[in-house]
């Protein structure tokens, strides 16, 4: 906070001007934008000396503003004054923004037609001879250091080499949904001891967008970042935006019930499916292969095929056919995967519920596919005795 002594003895030309003109309501608010703009316009420019002269001004102005009205200068008004200012030609200062910018261009509409649930929610997914035989990558690899000897245990010890450092199993990975952890920077992640990390694919996707991470040079160079990294395929999202069933009563993420069971989720299907973007309100595909390129985009080290991820507590029958859905989409997320590697490792995800017969499918599927590793769907929470075995 400045001084008033301060402002006092930085301001005397303010002040003889209110003595002098005396300016009313308005007047002071025009004053008072631009005054704000002029002291943006000063840090950007990195002049440290002119930046205290003018906030020293601002504020001044903005004491006389309260003591005229008897109320605090509220952002409300600053937008106020810049259609007053605009409606009597004034001449915006260099630093001023454009009060009327152009509106976003109108988005094609999208068709949801395409996107309607397989003729046979049973159909199997390709069968692995239509793929190429899993080859070892020389950019990734497994080791297994130690397995535990206790009887019944199938504990063990490894190290995941990835193009951007080891990973020691087990580990903890910290999740940071937008290419950032919650009030840790790179620095102390790093002393906290993180190996790997992960990012949300959809939520890059809606802001700030993969060609703009893609632009900064992936997201390790983005987020400034020098350890491995996981990004998942948005599959969960599929779950979490939908509208609220009688299936979500126990399932095991709760989603938060909106107002009216509106969701960003607008269709779903065999191809994939469709969002509203929280962010600007434009609509978002996402299929397999559209998953599997941002995840390029992104340039993570381990990516994640599109699967969906179906609430606890549904009826077998409709478990069984998302297990099929989910499969029939890793296949195709696979196959997007294999025709442009780009020093990337793709995991399978094996999915079931907590159904044995339905994991034991799933595993035995995915095993026959060139995947690079494999991962566990679902969550424990709800059910650990149970997940656990499986």
């Amino acid at each position: 906070r400045t001084s008033q002594s301060h402002i006092d003895a930085a301001t005397p030309m303010a002040e003889e001007e209110a003595a002098s003109t005396s300016p009313g309501k308005d007047e002071l608010r025009r004053l008072i934008v631009a005054a704000g703009e002029e002291l943006r316009a000063a840090r950007a420019g990195g002049d440290s000396g002119a930046g205290a002269d003018v906030l020293a001004r601002l504020l001044d102005l903005k004491q006389r503003y309260e003591a005229l009205t008897g109320e605090e200068f509220r952002t409300k008004s600053v937008k106020r004054s810049r259609k007053e200012a605009a409606a009597s030609g004034a001449a915006p200062s260099a630093a001023q923004p454009n009060p009327n910018p152009p509106k976003r261009a109108k988005q094609a509409k999208v068709d949801l037609g395409r996107f309607t649930p397989a003729a046979d929610p049973m159909q199997l997914p390709p069968p692995a001879s239509s793929f190429p035989p899993w080859a070892p990558r020389d950019f990734f690899r497994f080791e297994v250091l130690h397995t535990s000897r206790k009887p019944g245990s199938r504990a063990r010890v490894g190290r995941i080499h990835t193009p951007h450092g080891v990973i020691e199993t087990p580990c903890f990975v910290p999740v940071g949904t937008n290419g950032a952890l919650k009030a840790v920077d790179e620095r102390q992640g790093r002393e906290a001891g993180t190996q790997l990390m992960f990012c949300n694919t959809y939520h890059l996707l809606v802001h700030p967008g993969p060609r703009v991470v893609a632009g900064a040079g992936g997201l390790h160079r983005f987020m400034n970042h020098e350890g491995p990294i996981i990004t998942d395929s948005g599959g969960f999202q599929v779950f979490s935006l939908g509208e609220t069933t009688e299936d979500d009563v126990a399932e095991m993420k709760r989603r938060k019930v909106r107002e009216g069971n509106s969701a960003s989720l607008l269709a779903t299907g065999e191809r994939g499916a469709v969002f509203r973007s929280y962010h600007d309100g434009t609509t978002i595909e996402l299929t397999p292969e559209s998953s599997v390129a941002t995840q390029k985009q992104l340039a993570s080290d381990i990516i994640i095929p599109l699967d969906e991820l179906p609430p606890h507590g549904m009826s077998r029958e409709r478990l069984h056919a998302s297990v099929r859905l989910s499969h029939r989409w890793m296949a195709r997320s696979l196959r997007a995967h294999l025709a442009e590697p780009r020093q990337q490792a793709m995991y399978g995800v094996v999915h079931g519920g907590t159904d044995e017969e339905l994991r034991r499918e799933s595993a035995e599927y995915l095993a026959t596919l060139p995947f690079d590793g494999f991962a566990i769907g679902g969550s424990p929470r709800a059910e650990r005795a149970g997940m656990l075995p499986l």
